[in-house]
């Protein structure tokens, strides 16, 4: 009898975590199906059709410059902040995890400090900062900016593969005559490049979905897909909100795809 009771609870507590977990996904996927099936509605109204199917909003896309121009801006954006940040995260992830100074934590904890602080608070800050320097609102500025919260992405990740990265790789290579440039391109880079990836792919869509920072530094000749589609809304709500919203997730998707050819997400996950 006790066991009959004991498997009648544990299909129930199985069943029930089912139930959860199938609560749960339909929680986070019901707003992004509903942005989907919005964005295809032949109405002028921002809600979900059953009567038909239309693409005027993607049209409207199209042939609404400011969208266009600034998808542009932030990819571009995006790619440069990205590049950067892995050129500066790099090094700075293999000194500090080789590092033996006491100083070497508080140092990564200033590098690690962008993740902690408010996208507002940096974006006022830098303002009056770049401001002070000579630099106002311009793409220069939106560049900054983004570099400086992109590196904790690819300094986390690289740090964590450099943590687990043996020192007898390199001496290994060493010792058969490579210099440090050789020994850092064929041994260590190639072990420490998902780690690479997984914080380039980090940094690079936080970049191309952050409004709190490039608020405050677009204009009229640089401004990215998130503070026009603010604007727009200030001025008119209409399905194309939902169809540009489509766009950058068709983008992340395909990004994510190409990974997956390229490297595999697996292997990103790992990290």
């Amino acid at each position: 009898m006790s066991l009959l009771k004991a498997s009648s609870l544990s299909r129930l507590g199985t069943a029930s975590l089912a139930g959860y977990a199938l609560l749960f996904v339909t929680f986070l996927l019901a707003p992004i199906v509903i942005v989907v099936l919005t964005s295809f509605t032949p109405h002028n109204i921002v809600a979900v059709s059953f009567d038909g199917i239309s693409l005027r909003w993607y049209e409207r896309i199209w042939n609404y410059r400011p969208f266009m121009d600034s998808l542009v801006t932030s990819l571009v954006l995006a790619l440069s902040a990205t590049s950067l940040a892995i050129l500066l995260a790099v090094p700075a992830a293999l000194g500090l995890v080789r590092s033996t100074s006491r100083f070497a934590d508080a140092v990564t904890s200033f590098l690690l400090s962008p993740i902690a602080v408010p996208p507002l608070v940096i974006g006022l800050s830098s303002l009056y900062f770049l401001a002070s320097i000579g630099v106002g609102t311009s793409f220069l500025a939106l560049l900054i900016t983004h570099t400086v919260t992109s590196v904790p992405y690819i300094l986390r990740t690289v740090a964590a593969a450099c943590k687990g990265l043996s020192p007898s790789y390199g001496e290994a290579a060493s010792v058969l005559g490579a210099n440090g440039w050789q020994a850092f391109s064929c041994v260590t880079l190639p072990l420490i490049l998902p780690g690479i990836f997984a914080g380039a792919l980090f940094s690079f869509l936080v970049s191309l979905d952050n409004l709190g920072l490039s608020f405050f530094f677009g204009s009229a000749q640089a401004s990215t897909l998130p503070v026009v589609m603010l604007s727009y809304l200030e001025n008119q709500f209409d399905p194309a909100i939902a169809a540009i919203s489509c766009v950058q997730m068709i983008i992340a998707m395909a990004l994510l795809l190409i990974i997956e050819k390229a490297y595999g997400l697996r292997a990103l996950i790992t990290q």
